[in-house]
């Protein structure tokens, strides 16, 4: 029996992932193939097939998704989008909707940002304790006047859904920054720690900018 439970849970593992990833797959292709009722009847494959082929919608977002950047890195694509967003910001509704989506993904998705490019350690949910955060920004203007400069806004996402979490503003100073990258920290909050990322290359003695300068749990206040 015990070699059979031994089997068994080896097959499990194997499994498990396994399925779960096909089983992602599949919705993120059903869900692009939406993108087909797009395009003529008569240009789908049902029409010159008699079948479904899975598949064709990830390659028409592509072609559309590519054809969309090479417009917008020129010049005139460039005004178009300005003329369109000019447009879409004078529109009741649509323009809190819009702008608010535009700025979140210019801020997580360009070549220049610094959101989500940094891994450090925060105390939460009480001084004694310790949660792997990612950076999100730094705070100005109204933050700071209350809670001066030396501030980073970070966010810490819940296990094991990381889709979830919690903003916190937090002294810079009471953060130890890690080495390890975002995926690697997001594994790592999704395995509930199992999942520990190896260090990338020996530490120093000495403690590094913007880490916790007193690694022992702050007194309570």
């Amino acid at each position: 029996m015990k070699a059979v439970r031994k089997y068994l849970l080896a097959g499990i593992l194997v499994w498990i992932p396994l399925g779960i990833t096909i089983w992602v797959l599949k919705l993120l292709v059903d869900l692009l193939d939406q993108s087909l009722l797009l395009l003529p009847a008569q240009w789908r494959t049902e029409a010159w097939l008699g079948f479904h082929v899975p598949g064709q919608g990830v390659i028409l977002v592509f072609l559309i998704v590519l054809v969309t950047g090479i417009l917008a890195a020129n010049f005139f694509g460039r005004q178009l989008l300005a003329y369109s967003d000019s447009i879409l910001n004078r529109i009741p509704i649509v323009r809190s909707i819009y702008g608010g989506v535009k700025q979140i993904s210019d801020t997580l998705f360009s070549s220049d940002g610094k959101a989500f490019r940094r891994v450090v350690l925060v105390r939460y949910p009480h001084s004694a304790a310790w949660t792997v955060a990612l950076v999100t920004g730094t705070p100005r203007h109204e933050v700071t006047d209350h809670l001066g400069f030396d501030q980073i806004s970070v966010f810490v996402p819940t296990t094991p859904n990381i889709t979830a979490g919690f903003f916190l503003i937090v002294p810079k100073s009471e953060t130890i920054e890690l080495e390890m990258s975002v995926d690697e920290a997001l594994k790592y909050i999704i395995s509930m720690g199992v999942a520990e990322p190896s260090r990338q290359k020996p530490r120093p003695g000495s403690h590094r900018p913007g880490a916790d300068p007193d690694p022992r749990p702050s007194p309570k206040t």
